[in-house]
Protein backbone atom coordinates (compact mmCIF):
# COMPACT_ATOMS: atom_id res chain seq x y z
CA UNK A 1 0.00 0.00 0.00
CA UNK A 2 3.02 1.89 1.22
CA UNK A 3 4.46 1.97 -2.38
CA UNK A 4 1.43 2.48 -4.48
CA UNK A 5 0.80 5.59 -2.59
CA UNK A 6 4.40 6.55 -3.23
CA UNK A 7 3.78 6.20 -6.84
CA UNK A 8 0.81 8.28 -6.49
CA UNK A 9 1.84 11.07 -5.29
CA UNK A 10 4.78 10.83 -8.00
CA UNK A 11 2.35 10.78 -10.23
CA UNK A 12 0.41 13.91 -8.97
CA UNK A 13 4.18 16.06 -9.48
CA UNK A 14 3.99 14.93 -12.92
CA UNK A 15 0.66 15.83 -13.91
CA UNK A 16 1.02 18.92 -11.63
CA UNK A 17 3.96 20.32 -13.76
CA UNK A 18 2.58 19.36 -16.76
CA UNK A 19 -0.79 21.27 -15.94
CA UNK A 20 0.65 24.30 -14.22
CA UNK A 21 3.62 24.88 -17.20
CA UNK A 22 1.23 27.09 -19.84
CA UNK A 23 -0.60 28.64 -16.85
CA UNK A 24 2.73 30.19 -15.39
CA UNK A 25 3.09 31.35 -19.48
CA UNK A 26 0.19 32.90 -19.43
CA UNK A 27 0.65 34.76 -15.90
CA UNK A 28 4.10 36.15 -17.20
CA UNK A 29 2.24 37.56 -20.21
CA UNK A 30 -0.41 39.03 -18.23
CA UNK A 31 2.33 40.46 -15.90
CA UNK A 32 4.21 41.84 -18.18
CA UNK A 33 1.42 43.27 -20.07
CA UNK A 34 0.08 45.15 -16.29
CA UNK A 35 3.81 46.70 -16.16
CA UNK A 36 3.69 48.36 -19.52
CA UNK A 37 0.58 49.94 -18.90
CA UNK A 38 -1.70 47.28 -21.38
CA UNK A 39 -4.78 44.68 -20.87
CA UNK A 40 -2.75 42.13 -21.68
CA UNK A 41 -4.26 38.42 -22.82
CA UNK A 42 -5.90 36.32 -20.32
CA UNK A 43 -3.88 33.80 -17.85
CA UNK A 44 -5.72 31.15 -19.19
CA UNK A 45 -5.17 31.92 -22.72
CA UNK A 46 -1.89 29.74 -23.33
CA UNK A 47 -4.44 26.69 -22.59
CA UNK A 48 -6.56 27.95 -25.53
CA UNK A 49 -3.71 28.34 -28.07
CA UNK A 50 -2.68 24.89 -27.00
CA UNK A 51 -6.16 23.63 -27.63
CA UNK A 52 -6.24 25.67 -30.57
CA UNK A 53 -2.91 23.91 -32.40
CA UNK A 54 -4.09 20.27 -31.52
CA UNK A 55 -7.46 21.08 -33.24
CA UNK A 56 -5.29 21.96 -36.67
CA UNK A 57 -4.04 20.36 -38.79
CA UNK A 58 -0.04 19.40 -39.30
CA UNK A 59 1.70 20.72 -42.58
CA UNK A 60 4.98 18.86 -43.22
CA UNK A 61 7.41 19.86 -45.72
CA UNK A 62 7.66 17.69 -48.69
CA UNK A 63 11.32 17.38 -47.81
CA UNK A 64 10.41 17.15 -44.17
CA UNK A 65 12.38 13.55 -42.46
CA UNK A 66 11.63 11.37 -39.73
CA UNK A 67 13.48 12.85 -37.30
CA UNK A 68 11.38 16.49 -38.23
CA UNK A 69 8.09 14.46 -37.47
CA UNK A 70 9.46 13.00 -34.45
CA UNK A 71 11.53 15.45 -32.82
CA UNK A 72 8.55 17.31 -30.91
CA UNK A 73 7.58 14.26 -29.09
CA UNK A 74 11.03 13.72 -28.29
CA UNK A 75 11.34 17.19 -27.43
CA UNK A 76 8.37 17.28 -24.76
CA UNK A 77 9.31 13.56 -23.48
CA UNK A 78 12.71 14.56 -21.92
CA UNK A 79 11.30 17.82 -20.82
CA UNK A 80 8.86 16.49 -18.81
CA UNK A 81 10.71 13.82 -17.50
CA UNK A 82 13.14 16.46 -16.38
CA UNK A 83 10.44 18.93 -15.04
CA UNK A 84 8.77 16.09 -13.41
CA UNK A 85 12.34 15.34 -11.43
CA UNK A 86 12.72 18.28 -9.89
CA UNK A 87 11.26 18.12 -5.88
CA UNK A 88 8.51 20.96 -6.20
CA UNK A 89 5.77 20.53 -3.82
CA UNK A 90 7.54 17.58 -1.66
CA UNK A 91 11.36 16.03 -1.01
CA UNK A 92 11.91 12.02 -1.17
CA UNK A 93 9.26 11.03 -3.57
CA UNK A 94 9.60 7.89 -5.51
CA UNK A 95 11.51 8.60 -8.02
CA UNK A 96 14.09 11.24 -6.49
CA UNK A 97 16.86 8.94 -6.37
CA UNK A 98 17.06 9.91 -10.41
CA UNK A 99 16.51 13.41 -9.32
CA UNK A 100 20.70 14.13 -9.83
CA UNK A 101 21.14 17.52 -11.68
CA UNK A 102 23.64 16.13 -13.93
CA UNK A 103 20.72 13.88 -15.66
CA UNK A 104 18.19 16.65 -15.75
CA UNK A 105 21.10 18.68 -17.35
CA UNK A 106 21.98 15.79 -19.69
CA UNK A 107 18.31 15.55 -20.25
CA UNK A 108 17.49 18.77 -21.38
CA UNK A 109 20.79 18.69 -23.58
CA UNK A 110 18.99 16.08 -25.20
CA UNK A 111 16.38 17.92 -26.01
CA UNK A 112 18.09 21.10 -27.64
CA UNK A 113 20.18 18.19 -29.42
CA UNK A 114 16.77 17.21 -30.91
CA UNK A 115 15.47 20.73 -31.42
CA UNK A 116 18.58 22.18 -33.17
CA UNK A 117 18.68 18.92 -35.35
CA UNK A 118 14.52 19.70 -35.84
CA UNK A 119 15.60 23.48 -36.58
CA UNK A 120 17.97 22.03 -39.83
CA UNK A 121 16.37 19.30 -41.44
CA UNK A 122 14.23 21.36 -43.30
CA UNK A 123 17.00 23.51 -44.57
CA UNK A 124 15.59 27.24 -44.39
CA UNK A 125 17.79 29.71 -43.50
CA UNK A 126 15.38 30.48 -40.74
CA UNK A 127 16.17 27.12 -39.15
CA UNK A 128 19.97 27.13 -39.75
CA UNK A 129 20.31 30.80 -37.96
CA UNK A 130 18.40 29.69 -35.17
CA UNK A 131 20.03 25.89 -34.45
CA UNK A 132 23.51 27.78 -34.55
CA UNK A 133 22.48 30.26 -32.52
CA UNK A 134 21.19 27.58 -29.91
CA UNK A 135 24.23 25.90 -30.16
CA UNK A 136 26.59 29.17 -29.65
CA UNK A 137 24.49 29.52 -26.54
CA UNK A 138 24.75 26.27 -25.30
CA UNK A 139 28.29 25.57 -25.43
CA UNK A 140 28.68 28.44 -23.14
CA UNK A 141 25.14 27.85 -20.57
CA UNK A 142 26.11 23.77 -20.46
CA UNK A 143 29.37 24.11 -19.02
CA UNK A 144 27.64 27.41 -16.48
CA UNK A 145 25.26 24.94 -15.55
CA UNK A 146 27.88 21.97 -14.96
CA UNK A 147 29.99 24.49 -12.67
CA UNK A 148 27.17 25.56 -11.14
CA UNK A 149 26.32 21.79 -10.19
CA UNK A 150 30.10 21.54 -9.07
CA UNK A 151 29.45 24.83 -6.99
CA UNK A 152 26.16 23.57 -5.10
CA UNK A 153 27.54 19.54 -4.49
CA UNK A 154 30.57 20.84 -3.10
CA UNK A 155 28.51 22.55 0.13
CA UNK A 156 25.85 20.26 0.19
CA UNK A 157 27.83 16.71 -0.36
CA UNK A 158 25.75 15.78 -3.52
CA UNK A 159 24.12 16.15 -6.65
CA UNK A 160 21.19 14.58 -5.52
CA UNK A 161 18.09 17.26 -5.33
CA UNK A 162 16.25 15.77 -2.35
CA UNK A 163 19.70 15.74 -0.55
CA UNK A 164 20.83 19.09 -1.25
CA UNK A 165 17.26 20.92 -0.38
CA UNK A 166 17.04 18.91 2.75
CA UNK A 167 20.78 20.74 3.34
CA UNK A 168 19.69 23.81 2.41
CA UNK A 169 16.66 23.61 4.89
CA UNK A 170 19.04 22.41 8.23
CA UNK A 171 22.07 24.57 7.51
CA UNK A 172 20.61 27.93 5.97
CA UNK A 173 23.39 30.14 6.09
CA UNK A 174 24.57 32.67 3.79
CA UNK A 175 27.60 31.59 1.72
CA UNK A 176 29.36 33.75 -0.85
CA UNK A 177 29.41 30.53 -3.07
CA UNK A 178 25.71 30.09 -3.13
CA UNK A 179 25.18 33.57 -3.94
CA UNK A 180 27.54 33.38 -7.01
CA UNK A 181 26.04 29.87 -7.90
CA UNK A 182 22.62 31.56 -7.82
CA UNK A 183 23.15 34.56 -10.39
CA UNK A 184 24.99 31.56 -12.53
CA UNK A 185 21.87 29.87 -12.39
CA UNK A 186 19.45 32.77 -12.98
CA UNK A 187 21.44 33.98 -16.04
CA UNK A 188 21.42 30.02 -17.67
CA UNK A 189 17.94 30.51 -17.23
CA UNK A 190 16.98 33.39 -19.02
CA UNK A 191 19.45 32.12 -21.66
CA UNK A 192 18.02 28.06 -21.95
CA UNK A 193 14.42 29.76 -22.44
CA UNK A 194 15.20 32.73 -24.77
CA UNK A 195 13.90 35.37 -22.51
CA UNK A 196 15.18 38.95 -22.41
CA UNK A 197 18.13 40.04 -22.40
CA UNK A 198 18.88 36.98 -24.62
CA UNK A 199 15.92 36.55 -26.66
CA UNK A 200 12.52 38.17 -27.03
CA UNK A 201 9.60 35.48 -27.03
CA UNK A 202 6.84 38.21 -28.10
CA UNK A 203 8.71 38.86 -31.28
CA UNK A 204 8.88 36.89 -34.67
CA UNK A 205 11.93 39.83 -36.13
CA UNK A 206 14.29 37.43 -38.38
CA UNK A 207 17.37 38.85 -37.56
CA UNK A 208 16.63 38.23 -33.59
CA UNK A 209 15.16 35.60 -32.91
CA UNK A 210 16.55 32.16 -31.63
CA UNK A 211 13.62 29.87 -30.63
CA UNK A 212 11.21 30.68 -32.66
CA UNK A 213 13.53 30.45 -35.82
CA UNK A 214 13.80 26.95 -35.23
CA UNK A 215 10.40 26.09 -34.82
CA UNK A 216 8.80 28.19 -37.36
CA UNK A 217 7.95 25.25 -40.18
CA UNK A 218 6.34 23.33 -37.57
CA UNK A 219 2.31 23.89 -37.37
CA UNK A 220 -0.76 22.02 -35.53
CA UNK A 221 -0.16 19.28 -32.98
CA UNK A 222 3.28 19.30 -33.51
CA UNK A 223 3.73 22.86 -32.93
CA UNK A 224 1.42 22.77 -29.54
CA UNK A 225 3.72 20.00 -28.17
CA UNK A 226 6.87 22.08 -28.55
CA UNK A 227 5.11 25.15 -27.00
CA UNK A 228 4.23 22.53 -24.16
CA UNK A 229 7.35 21.48 -23.88
CA UNK A 230 8.71 25.06 -23.68
CA UNK A 231 6.32 26.21 -21.00
CA UNK A 232 7.70 23.10 -19.11
CA UNK A 233 11.67 24.04 -19.04
CA UNK A 234 10.44 27.96 -17.71
CA UNK A 235 8.86 26.04 -14.89
CA UNK A 236 11.67 23.05 -14.71
CA UNK A 237 14.55 26.76 -14.48
CA UNK A 238 11.94 27.91 -11.94
CA UNK A 239 11.30 24.99 -9.59
CA UNK A 240 14.95 24.27 -9.75
CA UNK A 241 16.24 27.91 -8.83
CA UNK A 242 13.21 27.14 -5.67
CA UNK A 243 14.65 23.77 -4.59
CA UNK A 244 18.26 24.60 -4.56
CA UNK A 245 18.33 27.84 -2.76
CA UNK A 246 14.46 28.59 -1.56
CA UNK A 247 13.47 24.81 -0.46
CA UNK A 248 11.70 25.95 2.59
CA UNK A 249 7.51 24.68 2.79
CA UNK A 250 8.47 21.37 0.76
CA UNK A 251 6.91 18.58 2.39
CA UNK A 252 8.82 15.97 3.91
CA UNK A 253 7.91 12.10 3.07
CA UNK A 254 6.75 11.18 6.24
CA UNK A 255 3.90 14.46 5.95
CA UNK A 256 0.59 13.46 5.37
CA UNK A 257 -2.26 14.75 3.13
CA UNK A 258 -2.35 18.45 5.33
CA UNK A 259 1.85 18.91 4.62
CA UNK A 260 1.45 17.78 1.15
CA UNK A 261 -1.25 20.47 0.26
CA UNK A 262 0.84 23.33 1.95
CA UNK A 263 3.79 22.12 -0.04
CA UNK A 264 1.68 22.33 -3.21
CA UNK A 265 0.28 25.95 -2.21
CA UNK A 266 4.10 27.38 -1.05
CA UNK A 267 5.76 26.07 -4.43
CA UNK A 268 2.64 27.81 -6.45
CA UNK A 269 3.32 30.96 -4.78
CA UNK A 270 7.06 30.56 -5.45
CA UNK A 271 6.42 29.95 -8.97
CA UNK A 272 4.15 32.84 -9.01
CA UNK A 273 6.79 35.11 -7.24
CA UNK A 274 9.86 33.57 -10.28
CA UNK A 275 7.84 34.45 -12.99
CA UNK A 276 7.00 37.99 -11.33
CA UNK A 277 10.80 38.70 -10.75
CA UNK A 278 11.39 37.69 -14.12
CA UNK A 279 9.17 40.00 -16.01
CA UNK A 280 10.21 42.45 -13.69
CA UNK A 281 14.00 42.02 -14.90
CA UNK A 282 12.61 41.53 -18.21
CA UNK A 283 10.69 44.63 -18.76
CA UNK A 284 13.31 46.81 -16.86
CA UNK A 285 16.24 45.72 -19.47
CA UNK A 286 16.83 46.04 -23.18
CA UNK A 287 17.58 42.71 -25.39
CA UNK A 288 21.29 42.44 -26.30
CA UNK A 289 22.97 42.37 -29.86
CA UNK A 290 23.15 38.31 -30.78
CA UNK A 291 26.78 38.67 -30.09
CA UNK A 292 26.73 39.98 -27.14
CA UNK A 293 24.67 37.62 -25.73
CA UNK A 294 28.32 34.99 -25.36
CA UNK A 295 29.40 37.68 -22.46
CA UNK A 296 26.34 37.18 -20.85
CA UNK A 297 26.25 33.52 -20.71
CA UNK A 298 30.33 33.54 -20.23
CA UNK A 299 29.48 35.60 -16.68
CA UNK A 300 27.59 32.91 -16.15
CA UNK A 301 30.77 30.20 -16.07
CA UNK A 302 33.01 32.52 -14.33
CA UNK A 303 30.55 33.06 -10.99
CA UNK A 304 30.40 28.94 -11.61
CA UNK A 305 34.00 28.61 -11.29
CA UNK A 306 34.66 31.44 -8.68
CA UNK A 307 32.20 29.76 -6.91
CA UNK A 308 33.80 26.58 -6.97
CA UNK A 309 37.12 28.36 -6.29
CA UNK A 310 36.05 29.69 -3.11
CA UNK A 311 34.83 26.58 -1.62
CA UNK A 312 38.50 25.15 -2.71
CA UNK A 313 39.98 28.18 -0.41
CA UNK A 314 37.69 27.61 1.96
CA UNK A 315 34.89 25.48 3.17
CA UNK A 316 33.19 28.66 4.79
CA UNK A 317 32.46 30.14 1.82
Amino acid sequence: MGLILDILVQGVQMVLVLALAPGLVGFTRKVKARLLRRQGPPVLQPYRDLLRLVRKEAVLADNASWLFRNAPYLIFATTWVAAALVPTFAAGLHFSWAADLIAITALLGSARFFLALAGMDIGTAFGGIGSSREMLFATLAEPAMIMIVFTVALVAGSTQLSTVAAFMVDHSTLRVSLGLALIGLIIVALTENARVPVDNPATHLELTMVHEAMVLEYSGRHLAVIELAAALKLLLYISLIACIFAPWGMARPDDGVAGMAIGVVTWVGKLAIGGFLMVVFETAIAKMRVFRVPEFVGGALMLGLLGTLLLFVSRSF
